[in-house]
């Protein structure tokens, strides 16, 4: 294979990835309007799932558990605070640190949360093996990881 080939292929890999994440989005954003979720981004779904695991944490650990800056966690949270989903605490020990925590708002999300990811996983393997999706994890990870 020539190498323009080569690199023809490797851009349409990660043109492929490009489109692959905007479908998924799309498919997101439909489903959450299908359940009436309104004023929540994608954006906010790896924090509100994180409270799910864990239902108080700092900002600080948000940030670093879904690999997006503080200022961008900052203002993510304060949108969900304004929704009624999360309340935020200062620390009595230390002033610093702000705790985040579901509200029973917030922690009626679950349910549809699930729902839509149990959806799109459907949606997402549909016609993959096991081995199939094991290999497109391996290799994804070592893409990421190279960055």
């Amino acid at each position: 294979m020539s190498n323009y080939n080569a690199n023809m292929e490797t851009r349409d890999v990660i043109s492929l990835i490009s489109k692959i994440r905007e479908e998924v989005n799309r498919f997101i954003v439909s489903e959450m309007e299908r359940y009436g979720l309104d004023g929540i981004a994608t954006s906010h779904g790896d924090i509100i799932y994180s409270l799910f695991k864990n239902p108080r944490l700092t900002m600080a650990e948000i940030s670093k558990g879904i690999n997006k800056d503080k200022s961008t966690v900052t203002a993510l949270v304060e949108k969900l605070v304004r929704l009624g989903y999360v309340t935020k605490e200062r620390s009595k020990e230390d002033t610093r640190v702000v705790y985040v925590a579901l509200t029973n708002k917030g922690r009626e999300l679950e349910p549809a949360f699930d729902a839509i990811s149990e959806k799109l996983l459907t949606v997402f393997y549909s016609n993959i093996s096991d081995k199939e999706k094991k290999d497109v994890l391996s290799v994804l990870t070592k893409i990421y990881n190279n960055f």
